[in-house]
């Protein structure tokens, strides 16, 4: 007999951890896709001569953006509403299409297609899988679980970084490579996926004789609040990590040498920095301390070593200490508690619809916003280096104003709590 949400063990079971892989691979695959799409460009800008224009639009509705916002608008709605296993097996066939026109793209309109269609699976997998580790998950190690799924997010751009490196010398063979590998990823998943049971939680709530809710309850004020805390606080902080990338080119080129080798290698060790970080303080903290204080904690590191670009003289301890500050503050703080919070802040019948309009707003918002990047680079780098610290202040503020105490809460002790007012 299939266990019941009642009796869910206190602990994880090799199972819950075996799913949770599965399902956080959707955020590997989404990171790597936006990492590798940005490797290949460079190639297929010389090779087909592309405007800086077509590569904005590219960049605009990529995975990073519109077409991901999209996906996850249209997948969360059909996740609560057909169930979350149907979506995030089948939307992997979906990315596969995709990404095989990216690996054998032969001319502009398959770059373009590919990486919309990839943006669209890639965002409607996101609400599925969240919503199935957040409710397959004990409920005193919810965090713990998403954080596996943030490590995986991570990873990506860490294995993609370096296949490029490795694979330099190939040209865009090398880059369809790379593409190949989140091909042959995404067709493992499918088949591993289908192993997977559908969320017991969604089962429940499908069988209880409550009518699912409409959308629109979100647009009531019990949810419409955490819904607006969550897009602000996510929000602005995505708009800094979207415009962040500017930094890193600069960085290099004033304090190291600008190879290529420098370049991956800082990068890839800033995102390990951030994997340890989700490590050792999300997954080990998050269930147990008091979530908003984590946060403000997160949030207040990240806006001093923002700063710190704004106030000093780029130096060579002055780009170590930004880089350790965001990434390490990053592990704990927005990206990890928006995946969080916004699993537990909604009953489950509307759990994804709500994921995938808060994931919507925020990655349209940075694709619309990614248009005007071009002009913020050109008011040169201290007065963007203070734009983005805004950018952190704000969401830091909301985030800390609004933020929930849910730690050691059952999803289902959560909703009664915004029941009773």
């Amino acid at each position: 007999m299939a266990t019941t949400v009642s009796e869910a063990p206190s602990e994880s079971t090799r199972e819950h951890w075996r799913n949770t892989i599965l399902a956080g691979l959707a955020n590997y695959i989404d990171a790597g896709s936006i990492v590798a799409g940005s490797v290949a460009l460079a190639l297929w800008k010389e090779i087909y001569n592309l405007s800086d224009s077509f590569i904005g639009l590219i960049g605009a509705f990529s995975a990073n953006a519109i077409s991901a916002g999209i996906g996850a608008l249209v997948g969360g709605w059909l996740c609560d509403k057909v169930g979350r296993k149907k979506i995030y097996q089948w939307d992997m066939l979906v990315y596969a299409a995709g990404m095989a026109l990216l690996v054998f793209a032969s001319a502009p309109w398959m770059i373009v297609t590919g990486f919309v269609i990839v943006g669209l699976a890639v965002g409607a997998d996101i609400p599925a899988s969240w919503s199935l580790i957040a409710e397959q998950a004990p409920d005193k190690e919810r965090a713990k679980h998403s954080g596996v799924a943030q490590v995986l997010w991570y990873l990506g751009p860490v294995v993609v970084l370096l296949m490029a490196l490795a694979l330099t010398n190939l040209g865009i063979l090398g880059a369809r490579i790379v593409f190949a590998h989140l091909l042959i990823i995404a067709l493992a998943l499918t088949l591993l996926r289908s192993k997977m049971r559908e969320s017991e939680r969604w089962e429940e709530a499908q069988r209880s004789k409550v009518a699912r809710p409409p959308v629109t309850e979100l647009f009531k004020p019990r949810y419409l609040g955490p819904l607006a805390m969550l897009i602000g606080m996510y929000g602005f902080w995505n708009l800094w990590a979207g415009t962040n990338g500017f930094f890193f080119p600069y960085i290099l080129r004033t304090v190291g040498d600008a190879s290529q080798a420098t370049s991956v290698a800082v990068q890839a060790l800033s995102f390990a920095t951030g994997m340890v970080s989700i490590w050792f303080v999300f997954m080990k903290l998050a269930d147990k301390v008091n979530q908003r204080l984590l946060f403000a904690i997160s949030a207040i590191v990240q806006v001093i070593g923002m700063a710190l670009l704004a106030l000093f003289p780029l130096t060579v301890p002055i780009a170590i200490l930004h880089v350790f500050l965001l990434q390490f503050a990053g592990g704990f703080g927005a990206q990890s508690f928006f995946q969080l919070w916004s699993s537990e802040m909604f009953p489950t019948l509307l759990r994804s619809t709500a994921q995938g309009i808060a994931f919507a707003f925020v990655r349209i918002g940075l694709g619309i916003f990614s248009f005007f990047v071009p002009l913020l680079t050109a008011t040169g780098f201290t007065k963007l280096a203070w734009i983005l610290t805004g950018f952190l202040v704000i969401s830091g503020a909301i985030g800390i104003r609004w933020a929930p105490r849910n730690e050691g809460k059952s999803l289902e002790q959560l909703e009664a709590e915004r029941q009773a007012g």
